[in-house]
């Protein structure tokens, strides 16, 4: 369904409409055909007495049949619909493996190059001052490109949590940027200026950050410090073997945790390092539906089990996260055999925490990841403009899905620590 064809199907009933009139009703009349399986002359009707003001009314309302009645018509989202054919993703099954890679000149004797050099000798080799631009102008060949650097300034923060929302005491080392998976919601495709993945070589830098480093617990016993942000903890721990450093470091700081977020089933590293009490193994969990058709190249829910099981086996303690969780026709039947395969699987008294939260974007991102992946379903939900600047469902749904999953999770799980992540204070009150 391309763009034009929508615009001049708008202007055969209503002619006279400017170009910011006709932006709104194209981005309405878009999103419903998609969302419904039908073409516009099924959603824009011809009437005698058909003009803008009331066009907008019905369509808004065939759109947002939940929210329409109750949100503030400044929080609908219109932008102006703009598909672009060439930004789609590539979602052909291939190994990570680089075409070019660049190595920093303060990098090239690192134990991080040499691995990188014997792991793909077919690729082109450069070396860098840091200052060259590197990688592709298009996000779906990020992987393509691989930068092993000396990282100088961002070595430890605290978590960047929405402006307003309630907070977790997270704190941040952000050891790699860019990912080999390809998650429809991932907020990468529209933050990521360098189009590359970028592995630092200093991992020990990051460490000794950590030592002297005043931390927020927020709700935790101890410190939290994770990686995960621009990245997937474990999904190169093979080849950048950070683990091997950074579980030692924490097994002799018992007064601090340590948190490895991923999708992956890359824990070699981890069971080779050894488990200890206070690092913890993360996995980002999600329905069926979620993980076999918007997180691309990820390992299944069973296999992501399997893997948590091992490790904790190993002696780490394991963590999960429903995040985020996407509302859609028969989600909660779908979350709760989620939680039910978790229950028959998991070690209980090993789970340290679970955190949810429901789906929320940037308005850029919505425009990136429908040109992206313009067969996805996540976006067909009623998103509005929230208290942070971002997309997210209206308080009632979140607040029913909260109280779906919330208690299903403590019911299931009554050891964990199950958490709200990046949500409204008077979200958090109302449940």
């Amino acid at each position: 369904m391309h763009v034009h064809e929508i615009e001049s199907y708008i202007l055969s009933v209503l002619p006279k409409l400017g170009v910011n009139k006709l932006r709104e009703l194209a981005r309405l009349v878009y999103e419903i055909c998609k969302r419904e399986h039908c073409t516009p002359k099924n959603v824009l009707v011809p009437a005698k007495n058909l003009t803008f003001e009331s066009a907008k009314k019905t369509l808004l309302a065939r759109r947002y049949p939940v929210n329409f009645k109750t949100a503030e018509k400044s929080r609908f989202y219109l932008p102006k619909l703009d598909l672009d054919e060439t930004l789609k993703a590539d979602l052909t099954p291939r190994p990570f493996y680089p075409k070019t890679v660049y190595i920093e000149t303060s990098a090239k004797d690192s134990e991080l190059a040499a691995r990188v050099r014997d792991a793909f000798p077919k690729a082109e080799f450069k070396e860098t001052d840091g200052k060259t631009q590197v990688g592709s102008p298009n996000f779906s060949r990020r992987t393509e490109t691989l930068l092993v650097h000396n990282e100088k300034y961002d070595f430890l923060k605290p978590c960047p949590c929405s402006c307003s929302a309630v907070g977790c005491g997270y704190n941040l080392i952000n050891l790699g940027f860019g990912c080999r998976f390809e998650c429809e919601y991932c907020f990468l495709q529209q933050y990521q200026n360098l189009h590359a993945v970028l592995l630092p070589a200093n991992v020990d830098d990051f460490l000794e950050k950590i030592d002297g480093a005043k931390f927020n617990k927020g709700p935790f016993d101890r410190p939290r410090i994770g990686s995960g942000e621009f990245t997937d903890s474990l999904v190169f721990d093979d080849l950048t073997r950070y683990s091997q450093k950074i579980v030692p470091f924490f097994r002799a700081r018992p007064h601090l945790q340590c948190e490895f977020k991923t999708k992956s089933v890359n824990i070699g590293g981890l069971l080779e390092a050894g488990g200890t009490e206070n690092v913890v193994a993360s996995w980002s969990v999600n329905s069926s539906r979620i993980t076999n058709e918007a997180e691309h190249f990820t390992p299944n829910l069973t296999e992501r089990l399997a893997a948590a099981c091992e490790t904790a086996k190993a002696g780490y303690r394991i963590g999960f996260h429903f995040d985020p969780v996407v509302i859609y026709d028969g989600y909660q039947q779908d979350y709760a055999r989620t939680v039910q395969e978790m229950a028959d699987t998991l070690p209980h008294d090993k789970i340290a925490w679970i955190s949810v939260g429901t789906l929320r974007f940037s308005r850029e991102l919505k425009k990136v990841a429908e040109s992206r992946f313009p067969d996805n379903f996540m976006l067909d939900g009623e998103f509005l403009l929230d208290f942070d600047g971002k997309m997210r469902y209206g308080d009632g749904q979140r607040l029913e899905a909260y109280r779906f999953l919330v208690p299903l999770l403590q019911n299931n799980f009554p050891k964990a620590y199950v958490y709200l992540c990046m949500e409204d204070p008077c979200v958090v009150r109302s449940l």
